[in-house]
């Protein structure tokens, strides 16, 4: 059950903490903790197995039954502690936030860790920068079972508390790695994995003109630059969705969805 005495102060050493950790990736990676706030994220990273190490807990906005469920998924390992709402708003990160609130120890993986099946279906995700990108991609990730997605050369924190909020949780029920560009592309010709490009190339061709039922990863470049021609050039083909209006892309979590469950078609 949460302390006797309630955190009232925003100066409490561990309201302090978890702004630092909010705020810095370096305080995320040095301490190897992050953020869930919000019960939904929170239960699905529990449920996938996640350290839970401390939890936040407003009562206020959390309401008795849901702390009960807490108390009893959680079990007594878990630290808790009781915030008043006004510290409780400052450490928040969204509004209309359901008053909880926890520290986790996330997943330290690595690519030569992934356990692949016979045939599988990846998402290879280039320099990704934006949290909110990233937690897009995980959801559809997660929502047609790829087997993980792998970050090349990131420029965001797997991790940032925004990308968990984004994903609904799913950064914790899909394996994500993130690694350097070289080790991917190595890992994946040993793996007999066969990489599509998604880029808007003279030489890229529709989509729907490949059989993605074989080992397939579907590499994305970032929002502003797309893929980097090292990387384009390095995979086995360059795909392309066929725009029939004035623009000539789509957002990457939307492109990323429409690959990802051409596969899944297929597959099926």
């Amino acid at each position: 059950m949460p302390a006797a005495d309630p955190i009232t102060s925003p100066q409490n050493p561990r309201i302090k903490n978890l702004l630092r950790l909010q705020q810095k990736a370096s305080e995320r990676r040095e301490q190897q903790l992050t953020i869930i706030e919000g019960h939904r994220e929170l239960t699905i990273a529990h449920q996938a197995g996640i350290d839970i190490r401390s939890l936040f807990i407003c009562s206020e906005l959390a309401g008795d039954a849901r702390q009960q469920e807490l108390l009893a998924t959680l079990g007594p390992q878990v630290e808790w502690f009781e915030v008043s709402k006004a510290v409780f708003e400052r450490v928040a990160y969204r509004e209309g936030s359901d008053g909880i609130l926890a520290l986790a120890r996330p997943p330290q993986r690595r690519l030569d860790t992934l356990k692949l099946p016979a045939n599988p279906l990846l998402l290879i995700l280039e320099a990704v920068e934006k949290p909110g990108n990233l937690g897009a991609v995980l959801r559809t990730a997660d929502a047609a079972k790829v087997d993980a997605v792998i970050v090349c050369d990131p420029r965001t924190d797997l991790y940032n508390p925004n990308a968990i909020r984004s994903s609904i949780g799913c950064i914790f029920t899909v394996p994500t790695v993130a690694s350097s560009r070289d080790e991917v592309l190595a890992w994946c010709a040993a793996h007999g994995i066969r990489t599509y490009a998604a880029a808007l190339t003279p030489e890229a061709r529709p989509y729907t003109d490949y059989d993605f039922r074989g080992p397939t990863a579907f590499v994305m470049g970032t929002e502003a630059d797309g893929l980097t021609p090292e990387l384009r050039q390095a995979c086995s083909d360059t795909i392309i969705i066929p725009m029939r209006g004035y623009i000539d892309s789509l957002n990457v979590s939307i492109a990323t969805a429409v690959l990802t469950f051409e596969a899944v078609r297929q597959r099926s």
